[in-house]
């Protein structure tokens, strides 16, 4: 990393899958020093089958009025997703 870590949120595009019309679509964290390497980072995580390009990239340092930390762990990474979200519904939570 080139500059002090910052978490970076990534919206990732790649060519569609066989049988569909528009191209697919994913978003990412990640932490890197820079923009660049955020893209490059991101691009890696890509789980399509074609080469991701980079659609956007947010720095993501304040949410919700809330700074932004990063503290290194030696926890694994969470691949946890709710998927019950239904418009107009209560999220569930998922430790």
């Amino acid at each position: 990393m080139n500059d002090a870590p910052r978490l970076y949120a990534v919206y990732l595009g790649g060519d569609p899958a066989p049988g569909r019309l528009t191209e697919d679509h994913e978003v990412v964290l990640v932490v890197a020093g820079d923009l660049a390497e955020a893209r490059r980072r991101a691009r890696a995580k890509w789980g399509g089958a074609t080469r991701a390009h980079v659609d956007a990239v947010k720095l993501v340092d304040v949410v919700d009025g809330f700074a932004v930390n990063l503290d290194p762990t030696n926890r694994p990474e969470s691949v946890e997703v709710d998927l019950t979200y239904e418009p107009g519904g209560s999220p569930s939570t998922v430790s």
